[in-house]
């Protein structure tokens, strides 16, 4: 007669687990002891079981990750803009070197001055898809019509809701507004090309924590939806033309499951506008962090940017910027530095072959019960912001920067107390610096800050 693996052994249930660790603690509290009190303010267990998962939707969750038409992702660069020759030039180059596709910055420049034929000459957009990070959507339509007479692929890159969040004056609401619906309807043959994103970067940057930065872009998301809705737009409408950018941090099973946690939360909200079908539209780009890049040691980023990389793709992104290493220097990239951030995506494309499964991290008891726990705080903080009026009434009363503030001082807390952060606070060759009090960094303007976590050691 055939025997079955492991038949002889018996049953053990998770209780029984419990109690036997108990027993080998000899007195020690298991809560003090084993169990990890997060920055996001929830326990996470140091071990899950096949029980755990009993009482969670995991059905809905995992239907929310099985909506990509490839298990692949876009590997896709930032070129800042320079001028039409040497921009052109380095797009022809990267496509060359294994990107997909590429996203110009165009941040600080006036599109009146930009020649579009010369800065896309021999690029087919149908082809390569080209992002264009710009505030300026109406006049880059009008360069881009000009010349194109095919179907585009890429998109504008352009959030005045963030935008607003970080700087001291912005556009006329309503004329911003106006202008979005203008660019959602000229654009509405293009299938392949979005002009609507929702970015976390603004709020990850501040200091936000993995519920923060769910709760606050599924609010601004969900504001983008209630303002052109109330233009005349149709849900599908704006839906077919967002895309979320995601910044992605370096707690490796956390940022997976915060990205499959945006996906199920955006199919809430999808139901409550009877679009739930659309979430298999639903497009996510991530960016590895600049939050925890460090100038004192800045190799440290490149290997801080790998797992954060693969965090993204594990989490099922469909597309990835991989930020250079010396991004945060204050000067231009070196070519050195964009071609390893270019290689991350082709290497685990090519070489580890984590494009071949959707959803990979699907079924993992520890990582589906990071996702619910993410999901379920991150839905009661948007509850709260959408009491307040949503994301930018929220801000105006103050709510979102004190909320983030609470967050980024636990962080440095936490480094000042002897958590170590490699080449910032330990095993740097530099000498080592007085540490800044975070009482002393500026904290006056009602906007949210751009900081970087290794600042107060720098």
């Amino acid at each position: 007669m055939e025997k079955k693996l492991f038949a002889e052994f018996p049953k053990i249930t998770k209780n029984d687990w419990i109690i036997q660790v108990m027993k080998d603690l000899k007195g020690k509290s298991f809560g003090d002891t084993l169990v990890w009190h997060s920055y996001d303010n929830f326990d996470i267990q140091p071990y899950y079981s096949k029980e755990d998962l009993i009482n969670l939707p995991i059905e809905a969750i995992q239907a929310a990750q099985k909506n990509k038409k490839t298990s692949s992702w876009q590997n896709r660069p930032s070129v800042k803009f320079i001028n039409e020759k040497e921009t052109n030039s380095l797009i022809i180059s990267y496509l060359q070197l294994g990107a997909d596709a590429i996203n110009i910055d165009f941040s600080g420049i006036d599109l009146q001055l930009v020649d579009f034929v010369k800065l896309l000459n021999t690029i087919k957009l149908s082809e390569s898809p080209i992002f264009f990070t710009t505030l300026q959507a109406n006049e880059l339509l009008a360069k881009l019509t000009k010349f194109i007479h095919y179907f585009p692929k890429g998109g504008v890159k352009a959030d005045f809701i963030a935008d607003s969040l970080v700087k001291t004056s912005s556009e006329d609401n309503l004329l911003t507004w106006e202008n979005t619906k203008k660019t959602i309807v000229q654009t509405e043959q293009f299938t392949d090309f979005q002009v609507l994103s929702v970015s976390s970067h603004v709020f990850h940057n501040a200091g936000a924590n993995a519920i923060q930065e769910l709760a606050f872009v599924v609010a601004a998301a969900v504001e983008n939806l209630d303002k052109l809705t109330a233009l005349g737009l149709a849900p599908k409408q704006v839906i077919a033309k967002l895309e979320f950018s995601v910044s992605v941090g370096t707690n490796y099973f956390l940022e997976i499951a915060k990205l499959r946690a945006l996906r199920y939360l955006w199919s809430k909200v999808l139901e409550s506008y009877n679009c739930l079908s659309l979430i298999n539209d639903c497009q996510i780009h991530c960016q590895t962090s600049s939050f925890y890049d460090s100038t004192l040691s800045p190799y440290t980023n490149m290997l801080r940017a790998t797992t954060e990389a693969m965090s993204a793709v594990m989490g099922g992104c469909d597309a990835l910027t991989v930020l250079s290493y010396d991004s945060v220097m204050g000067e231009q990239n070196s070519e050195l530095g964009e071609r390893i951030a270019r290689n991350v995506s082709i290497l685990m494309r090519e070489e580890a072959h984590l494009d071949k499964i959707n959803d990979p991290a699907a079924g993992s008891y520890y990582i589906e019960n990071l996702t619910y726990q993410l999901s379920t705080e991150a839905w009661n903080l948007f509850q709260k912001v959408d009491g307040l009026g949503g994301i930018t009434a929220a801000f105006e009363k103050g709510f979102i920067k004190e909320e983030i503030n609470q967050s980024y001082a636990a962080k440095v807390k936490n480094l000042q107390s002897g958590k170590v952060m490699v080449g910032v606070n330990k095993f740097r060759l530099e000498p080592e610096n007085e540490l800044k009090s975070i009482e002393n960094l500026d904290n006056s303007s009602i906007f949210l800050q751009n900081r970087r976590l290794s600042e107060i050691f720098e």
